[in-house]
């Protein structure tokens, strides 16, 4: 494992993420263009989003062998992500989200997923999380590379299996923030045992009210978000003198192209601001800064806003413009208005033209 012992991306902090990393099929706004194929799932894309914020992704997976795996796995390295732990067995397929974007009769974009292929009607592959076999190889593998000071940051996960929880546990204990955001509860019992891992929930207000009120066998929540859509989102923690929620309007987007992704943006950035340091860098945040933490994770995401596909500003935006134009929606009042130049729905050669060169889908083929 090469990549556990250092090189020219030694400095970049590490994080590490298992879950739904699927293959994002999209139809833009406009049905001429050919579909844009990127990187997909919550776990994907904030392991993506991270990888263009500088830090170095390493996602464990399943991607080991069907034509959509080269693709995630192309991707992925692109934004600077290891795939040391990316191929799991026993193979499986992986999976395709097809996210379709229209206009509605008001002029605004509304987006659909589906996992049916849009060409023959047959059902894409299903989510399959790794072995709880995988997870003690790999967390084998990272605790034998800390010993010779290799160090994990932070462990997202965003779907309850028991070798997820697994090495979460193991990631745990080597002082790497846990972060878990859960869109179903699943097998409760595991369910219950990630929320005792974690360091950082977060959760949609839509799909999981009830976790706000679930009691936890012990209280080791540094930060627990809550979003609400266009209401912004809530956010208690126990490193503020107080247990009471604390509300953050969200920021309008500039130009609203989609809003697939928004979150996925958002907890990335909050992370590119706290879990630098790992869980003790976040034990030592001032509520100041975890506000400006949330704000910025807020403010990415409404630049997010602006560009088809949920990571669709990755292939638009070079990393200078991306952050001149979120520091300019952090700073902006509310009677200021930003008005990007252009819609953008541009994905990047590379994207487009990946949709032309092979089926995806078996029954097609």
């Amino acid at each position: 494992m090469d990549s556990l012992k250092g090189g020219p991306t030694a400095l970049s902090p590490v994080v590490f993420g298992t879950g739904l990393i699927a293959l994002d099929m999209i139809l833009g706004v406009e049905p001429s263009k050919p579909p844009a194929l990127m990187t997909g799932g919550t776990c994907g894309n904030v392991l993506a989003i991270l990888g263009f914020l500088g830090w170095e992704p390493f996602p464990v997976a399943r991607l080991n062998g069907d034509a959509a795996s080269e693709k995630v796995k192309r991707d992925l390295t692109r934004w600077g992500a290891a795939l040391d732990f990316a191929t799991q067995d026993p193979k499986v397929e992986t999976p395709i989200i097809v996210q379709t974007i229209r206009r509605g009769r008001n002029g605004q974009p509304k987006h659909r997923f589906s996992l049916i292929c849009p060409d023959c009607g047959a059902w894409f592959p299903a989510f399959r999380p790794i072995t709880s076999a995988a997870a003690l190889e790999v967390g084998t593998a990272i605790v034998d590379a800390a010993l010779a000071g290799f160090s994990p940051k932070v462990f997202f996960f965003d779907r309850v299996s028991r070798g997820a929880v697994e090495l979460a546990q193991t990631l745990s204990d080597l002082g790497a923030l846990i972060v878990f955001e859960p869109t179903g509860v699943g097998d409760i019992a595991l369910f219950n045992e990630a929320l005792e891992i974690a360091h950082v929930l977060k959760y949609s207000r839509d799909r999981l009210s009830q976790v706000a009120g679930r009691k936890r066998r012990k209280e080791r929540l540094l930060l627990e978000i809550e979003t609400r859509g266009s209401r912004g989102l809530r956010y208690r923690s126990e490193l503020l003198p107080t247990v009471a929620w604390q509300q953050l309007d969200a920021f309008p987007a500039p130009v609203l192209a989609d809003t697939a992704g928004a979150g996925d943006w958002c907890i990335a950035g909050i992370l590119d601001r706290l879990g630098r340091q790992g869980r003790a860098g976040l034990q030592r945040a001032s509520a100041r800064r975890l506000e400006e933490a949330i704000r910025f994770g807020q403010a990415a995401a409404a630049v997010a806003c602006g560009y088809e596909g949920a990571r669709g500003a990755m292939y638009a935006l070079s990393r200078s413009a991306f952050d001149a134009t979120v520091s300019t929606i952090n700073n902006a009042t509310a009677t200021h208005s930003i008005q990007p130049n252009e819609r953008s729905s541009t994905f990047g050669a590379e994207a487009a033209e990946d949709a032309l060169d092979v089926s995806l889908c078996v029954a097609c083929s």
